[in-house]
Order: structure tokens, then C-alpha cells, then sequence
């Protein structure tokens, strides 16, 4: 492992570790993949044991250090950084193995480098499995279960999880590349994108989120099920309002209806090509002039 790009405080004694990996920023539409292993990070107990050198992988001017006040006196510089947390004793939920998390930003520099540095990290630890997580944007409604999409080296796993295989191709992230370079190293890996409405972009989505890790809980088969319980009722809290605030436009109304209409004109297990994002405000801006020609 590289000591100029991973820093370890100190040295985990783990089991087979399943290495979960989700990063803020592009590949995290809606925060469903930062939110979905944040909550991993919670519920496990999971406890810091190094980070990557953020100096090597962040423009600080596009990922701008925090200041931090400490007992409302004391100021100090918390920096951007990619960090590793790990679980100890084993996870149920992961069938008596421990867990690996990376979170942090998606880094602006050296991506083979930092890739590399993962699959290195992987490889010390002995890394059973290496799970990406992503959420990306889509034609996709609210009202509708959110769909998972699941790449994988073996076909045979996406068929058994009862997942769409990704068609998507067009400019990808971090964790994109990360789940290329983990594959290509030998090791077991899964990456899963949630899609979120496109329509709320800036509306953190915990359906997502809790998509995403009870697709995670499938995939592993623990002896015990993930404690999801206040990730469901914040997703109950998202439809609420998100329904609230859709009823309140007519247009979006009518735009949400379409895309349902479509959504429940498909055969059920279809794969679907995920439109880009400029395709999908195309498509809005048409449908909203259409409707406008409409009323007049």
C-alpha cells in the first residue's frame, strides 16, 4: 500500500472486510449513496482509522477546507478528505464479517492513483467483497419504487439479485472508475446506482438511500437485517412532501403523471439506457412548452 496516499492512525484487526465505498458530489445525485453509507457508518458502530492524503487528491478551491469553531471559542481548519472508518467483532448483517467504509468528496486529482490506493487498501485487509455506491439522475417519478441498476463482473450475480444491468455510457465519476480499476484487480466488486427524479435534484432522497442499502442486504445475506427503521421513516417524511410541494405545480403535475404513465407501461425486470442530463432538460423544456401551447 502506498504510504503517500493513505495515512493509517492506527490498524483494525478485521474478518474478511466488505470495502464500501461512497463519495458526495457527482456521483451522489440527491445524497442517496452519501447518505445510504453514512447510515451504514452509524448503525455498525464503525470508527476512523486513516484517511487518504487529501493534499494529493483536492483543489481546495473547488473543495474549500471548513472553518470550525470547538466550544465556541476555539477556531479551527477541518480539510477535505476522503476517510476510512472500520467496524470491529464482526456484522451481523454482513454474515459475522467487518466493513470497510470510505466516505468524503469525490476526488479532483490523480484518480488512477487513488484508485489504485483502494484496491491496494483492499488487498492489505484481505477484502472479501468491494461494494460501490452511486445515484445518478433520471426519468424517473417520485411515486414510483426506486430502481437499482448493478454492474458486475458476473452476470449471473445481477440475475440473481433480481437487478437491471446499467446500459448507461456517457461521462462517469469516481466511483465509476473505482469500480473499473477494483474489478480489473482481481477482486470481487459490485457497484449499484440508485436513479432519482431528475425533477429533485437538490432534495436529499432517503427512498434512494434506503434502496440502495436493502439492495446492499440482499447481495451479502447476513444472519441479521440492517436496522433501516429511521431511514423508512424519513423516506415516508420525502413522499409526503415531495407530493405536497409536486401538487402545488400543474405542470409538474402533469409531467409526473407522464413519467409514471411511462414507468408503469414497461415490462417489469426491463433494463432501461439512462438518458444524460442535458437529453433530460430538453425533455422537460419540451413537455412544459407543449403544455403551454396547450392552454393558450
Amino acid at each position: 500500500m502506498d504510504r503517500r496516499y493513505i495515512e493509517l492512525e492506527r490498524r483494525p484487526e478485521l474478518n474478511r472486510p466488505v470495502l464500501i465505498a461512497g463519495f458526495t458530489g457527482w456521483n451522489d445525485a440527491a445524497e442517496a449513496a452519501s447518505l445510504a453509507v453514512d447510515t451504514l457508518r452509524e448503525k455498525w458502530g464503525a470508527e476512523r482509522f486513516g484517511a487518504f492524503v487529501g493534499e494529493e487528491f483536492f483543489d481546495y478551491q473547488s473543495v474549500r477546507p471548513q472553518i470550525k469553531l470547538i466550544e465556541g471559542v476555539t477556531r479551527t481548519v477541518e480539510w477535505p478528505e476522503n476517510a476510512l472508518y472500520a467496524t470491529s467483532g464482526g456484522v451481523e448483517a454482513l454474515g459475522g464479517r467487518d466493513a470497510i467504509l470510505i466516505v468524503g468528496p469525490e476526488p479532483n486529482f490523480r484518480w488512477r492513483s487513488f484508485c489504485q490506493g483502494v484496491v491496494d487498501l483492499a488487498q492489505e485487509f484481505d477484502a472479501s467483497l468491494v461494494v460501490t455506491m452511486g445515484a445518478l439522475l433520471a426519468d424517473v417519478p417520485h411515486s414510483r419504487p426506486v430502481a437499482v441498476a448493478a454492474n458486475a463482473q458476473d452476470p449471473a450475480l445481477i440475475e440473481n439479485l433480481q437487478l437491471s444491468a446499467s446500459r448507461y455510457e456517457g461521462p462517469t465519476g469516481i466511483t465509476g472508475v473505482l469500480h473499473r480499476y477494483v474489478a480489473e484487480g482481481g477482486l470481487s466488486a459490485v457497484s449499484f446506482w440508485a436513479s432519482v427524479p431528475h425533477y429533485l435534484p437538490s432534495v436529499p432522497s432517503a427512498p434512494a438511500a434506503l434502496e440502495l442499502l436493502q439492495t446492499l442486504q440482499t447481495l451479502v445475506g447476513g444472519n441479521a437485517t440492517l436496522d433501516t427503521s429511521q431511514l423508512e421513516r424519513t423516506s415516508e417524511d420525502y413522499q409526503r412532501q415531495v407530493a405536497a410541494a409536486v401538487s402545488q405545480d400543474s405542470d409538474l403535475t402533469s409531467y409526473v403523471q407522464m413519467l409514471e404513465e411511462r414507468y408503469d407501461a414497461q415490462t417489469e425486470g426491463d433494463p432501461k439506457d439512462l438518458p444524460s442530463g442535458d437529453d433530460l432538460a430538453s425533455e422537460l423544456e419540451q413537455f412544459l412548452r407543449e403544455k403551454g401551447d396547450e392552454e393558450q
